[in-house]
């Protein structure tokens, strides 16, 4: 098979016709049901970095990095196996909210996804952080 043929934009929206809900897919739906993201992203939040005066990099934000931390712990992925499923599977791509069309996958090498959330200090990150 031509792999290469199947990369381009035109074959893949063809192929978009034919999408079936896999069992990845329908769990991330219910998980995205489930799970309270605006209460965990409260209980975060004033914990997770801000950028600062003096500038740097600005932080993922809290609501896509709670979703890839999540995907880490179900999956079982490290930081770069991670951005590897972000770039390869369109559901997980969009779970986290990441348009391909717009923008790449997050650069999770020098920041660990679940370094920020385990270092908030807060019961439920600690608890879930055992790496």
């Amino acid at each position: 098979m031509n792999f290469s043929a199947l990369r381009s934009g035109v074959t893949l929206m063809g192929l978009e016709r034919y999408r079936k809900t896999t069992r990845r897919a329908q769990s991330l739906s219910d998980m995205d049901r489930i799970v309270p993201w605006p209460a965990l992203m409260a209980v975060v939040d004033p914990f997770y970095p801000k950028v600062g005066e003096a500038g740097g990099r600005p932080p993922i934000p809290l609501e896509r990095m709670l979703r890839i931390y999540f995907l880490q712990l179900w999956f079982n992925l490290s930081d770069p196996a991670m951005v590897e499923a972000l770039y390869d599977s369109v559901v997980m791509r969009e779970f986290v909210g990441i348009d391909s069309g717009q923008e790449g996958a997050p650069d999770l090498r020098p920041r660990c996804a679940s370094s920020a959330i385990c270092s908030s200090g807060t019961s439920w990150a600690s608890s879930c952080c055992s790496r």
